[in-house]
């Protein structure tokens, strides 16, 4: 076994470990964090494919923005960890089902490609002058995967927008102000004084105290 191949079984081993700590973790932010690992992981991997692009491009967009956003939306959601663990043996058949299910699909998909004799095409792509992986990677995104780049875009900025509307809904434990309102206020609205008439009399002075009379210099006897 050369090195490549060592390094392939190494990054896949711990790929395989961080994503099965993503869904298995009880903080969502060590969840979030654990898919960071695997998403690095994941790049290692097509740097052994001869893919720059796309493993700069996986550790720039998901790790260095995604995630970020992740993060802050784990954190302002305030979700209760407690509750979303209830009944998660109750549907873990199902859901592992569901799971073996994708990977015999992925399995199915991939072995055709596996099955291909000779050099693979991005290394034929590699090894002519003149070629870089990103302006081919950049001629079938927009030509032949053009629309289904657009899918994806629309995906994304639906899940942009709900993920803005799970933020700003409102909450009984927040305390804020409405901008319109702060607007609108004018500056004889902020203090009001009021003229009220003397309704009691001032009372009179206390005796002094004869001994402490006694004791200043000058007072009278």
């Amino acid at each position: 076994m050369d090195v490549k191949t060592g390094l392939f079984y190494l990054f896949s081993a711990v790929l395989l470990f961080a994503a099965f700590r993503v869904i298995t973790a009880r903080n969502p932010v060590y969840s979030a964090l654990y898919l960071v690992l695997a998403f690095f992981q994941a790049a290692a991997l097509w740097l052994l494919l001869r893919a720059e692009f796309l493993a700069i491009a996986l550790v720039l967009v998901y790790v260095g923005a995604v995630m970020v956003l992740f993060l802050f939306v784990v954190m302002m959601l305030d979700i209760d960890v407690a509750g979303l663990r209830q009944g998660f043996w109750k549907h873990f058949p199902l859901a592992a089902g569901v799971g073996a299910l994708i990977a015999l699909e992925m399995a199915a998909v991939l072995m055709g490609g596996f099955r291909l004799e000779g050099a693979p095409r991005g290394a034929a792509m590699a090894a002519a002058p003149g070629t870089s992986n990103t302006m081919e990677l950049g001629k079938l995104l927009y030509s032949e995967y053009l629309y289904p780049v657009q899918i994806a875009a629309v995906i994304l900025l639906v899940a942009i927008i709900a993920a803005i509307a799970l933020t700003l809904r409102k909450r009984k434990d927040s305390k804020s102000i409405d901008p319109a309102d702060a607007v609108r206020v004018k500056a004889r609205d902020r203090v009001r004084i009021v003229a009220m008439p003397v309704t009691r009399a001032a009372e009179p002075a206390a005796a002094e105290d004869p001994a402490a009379a006694q004791a200043q210099p000058g007072a009278k006897a």
